[in-house]
This record gives C-alpha cells, sequence and structure tokens, in this order.
C-alpha cells in the first residue's frame, strides 16, 4: 500500500470512529466511486490544508442522524456541517498539522469523478451506511515519517498562506448531558449542574481542539479568560 492511500485508510478509520452515528461504523474497505455516486448530491465536503492538501467528502444514504444530532427542532439546533465538522477534524488528523476548511454541503461528483480519489465504504456491519471520498491534490508533498524533518519549511510556507483566515475560538466552563425531555422541559429559573467544581480551570477551545487552560475574568465589564496554561498537540483533544 502507497504511502497516500495509507493516509487515506487511516483518515477513513478516524472519521468512522467519530461519526455521532447510533451504530458501530467500520470501514468495509475501498470501492469504486460509482457505488457512491447516486448520494453525490448533497454531501458534506470539506477541504484541509497542511504539509499535503487533502479534499474531503462524506456522502450518506441516510442524513436524518445529523437531524438528530444536531437537536432538530430545538432553539438553537446545530447544523449539519457542525454535526460533522469533529469526525472531519479527526479524519484530517491523519495528514499531521494544518487547517480543516468550512464544511460545506454541496455536489461531490467532481470528487468522485477524479481518479486520485479513494472512496471508502462505511456500514454499521450490514448495509452500507454511507461513503468517505478522500482525495490528496499535492502528492509530493504528502507527510513521510522519513523525510518530515526536510518539509518543515514547506509546511510553514503553505500554513503562512491562511495565516489570516480567522477560526472560532471558545471557552468552555463546563459540560453535561441530558435527555431530550429533559431538554424540552427547560424554563427559565432552572439550574442546570455542570461537571466541573468552582474555580476549576476554563478549556479554551479553537475550532473545537482543546489548545489551553485558562480563568473566567471581567474586563471593563465584558468577560475574559487568562490563559494559565499552553497545551502541546499530544494534550490537545477534540
Amino acid at each position: 500500500m502507497s504511502n497516500i492511500l495509507t493516509l487515506q485508510a487511516a483518515a477513513a478509520e478516524r472519521l468512522a470512529r467519530n461519526l455521532p452515528s447510533a451504530s458501530t461504523l467500520r470501514v468495509a474497505g475501498i470501492v469504486p466511486a460509482q457505488d457512491a455516486a447516486a448520494y453525490a448530491s448533497p454531501a458534506m465536503t470539506a477541504t484541509f490544508v497542511g504539509a499535503s492538501t487533502a479534499d474531503f467528502a462524506v456522502l450518506l444514504v441516510d442524513r436524518s442522524f445529523l437531524a438528530a444530532a444536531g437537536g432538530s427542532g430545538l432553539v438553537g439546533a446545530v447544523q449539519a456541517g457542525d454535526v460533522l465538522r469533529p469526525a472531519l477534524e479527526q479524519a484530517a488528523s491523519a495528514f499531521d498539522a494544518g487547517v480543516l476548511g468550512e464544511v460545506r454541503e454541496e455536489d461531490a461528483a467532481g470528487l468522485l469523478s477524479d481518479p486520485a480519489t479513494a472512496v471508502f465504504e462505511l456500514n454499521d456491519g450490514a448495509a452500507p451506511f454511507g461513503w468517505f471520498a478522500v482525495r490528496v491534490r499535492d502528492n509530493g508533498a504528502v507527510p513521510d515519517p522519513g523525510f518530515r524533518s526536510s518539509q518543515d519549511s514547506d509546511m510553514a510556507a503553505r500554513l503562512g498562506l491562511i495565516s489570516n483566515v480567522e477560526m472560532a475560538l471558545t471557552v468552555e466552563i463546563g459540560r453535561t448531558r441530558m435527555s431530550v425531555r429533559d431538554a424540552l422541559a427547560l424554563e427559565p429559573g432552572r439550574v442546570i449542574e455542570l461537571d466541573r467544581s468552582a474555580g476549576a480551570p476554563a478549556d479554551v477551545l479553537l475550532n473545537g481542539r482543546l489548545i489551553a487552560h485558562g480563568e473566567v475574568v471581567v474586563v471593563d465589564q465584558d468577560y475574559a479568560v487568562r490563559i494559565t496554561r499552553i497545551l502541546d498537540g499530544s494534550e490537545g483533544t477534540f
């Protein structure tokens, strides 16, 4: 298996493990692009830019789980692209450091028709659940563990091209889980307990990735966060 195909397969495995599906998904293997052609529009697509440039497309047989995971019908429901973004971020991590662009809903027929695109079937052990299409456009720049040190300057130049792209920074003070029944019963005055004690550090996330810890402060009557610790790549999570 070539280095490019190894990375494409690793990306597919990571996506399958992180899709918000009620069933456990696995990668059944590479299939002909025509197997997924009927579901090419609409597909969820994104482009990753780093040491290599990769185009992704997620093609689904049944999209209803996206609405369920996004809280369809509730106030502040999450869009399909935001529901899939964490799984696509995990898939992109197979290609080393870089930035995943906007997750878009569009026709993926062009991507499927490219001979450089590898199409992986995702299933739950029975029927196909969907397909994951991956195309590496800069084959010569695909990370190779034996040569990564020689690619550092090239990657820095590529990242410099997108250094002004704005990313979403979020400060999270805690989380909890609740059933749909409890969510529908929310009303003013209801207190929701979080999973973090008072005084515990807040999480600072960049595009959903944990990059630092900090403490919430007030600056000119606005909330702010004072960074107390920067996390390295191995500590940061999605």
